[in-house]
């Protein structure tokens, strides 16, 4: 069947889940406390291992399967615009949004700003910027709409280009 990224990952979530409560369900039903003296078979909880043990697997099949479909797309796809694959989008986008922050701070920092005084001492320091404002800011609004771009064109890269999710 063919699916985007978005839709992939939809159903990965979905799958996900439903391990998470089959694991829940194993774990509630695999054991049970009986009184002595206390008829054990009144007490079983419905819990069939076989059955369960097949459920959890055919869904963790379906999750490798899906995770590496989603692998191979990320790896194999170039967004438009920026000569990365998805996979080189999702290890660059976050260092353009560790950039952003950086510089953010760098271009609302003051030229010059005192020290807190210190216990010890009577002497006033002052801390200088060793680099120009201006270009911080520049680049700052550079980076931002850098990362804005990458952004879109990542989502219009995941909700449009299909693959083929052979489950």
């Amino acid at each position: 069947m063919l699916v985007t990224s978005k839709e992939a990952n939809k159903l990965l979530k979905q799958l996900e889940m439903e391990r998470m409560s089959l694991l829940e369900q194993e774990e509630n039903g695999k054991d049970f406390l009986a009184a002595v003296g206390e008829d054990v078979e009144s007490c079983r909880p419905e819990y069939d291992y076989d059955m369960m043990q097949n459920d959890i697997n055919k869904i963790e099949e379906k999750i490798v399967k899906i995770k590496h479909s989603i692998n191979k797309f990320n790896s194999e796809t170039y967004v438009s615009g920026f000569n990365k694959t998805i996979d080189e989008m999702l290890v660059y986008i976050p260092f353009l949004t560790q950039r952003k922050a950086k510089l953010g701070q760098m271009a609302n920092t003051m030229p010059k700003k005192r020290s807190p005084l210190s216990m010890r001492s009577t002497i006033i320091d002052y801390r200088y910027t060793n680099y120009d404002i201006k270009k911080a800011k520049s680049d700052y609004d550079n980076v931002s709409d850098e990362l804005a771009h990458a952004q879109i064109a990542l989502d219009t890269a995941n909700i449009t280009q299909k693959f083929d999710l052979d489950l």
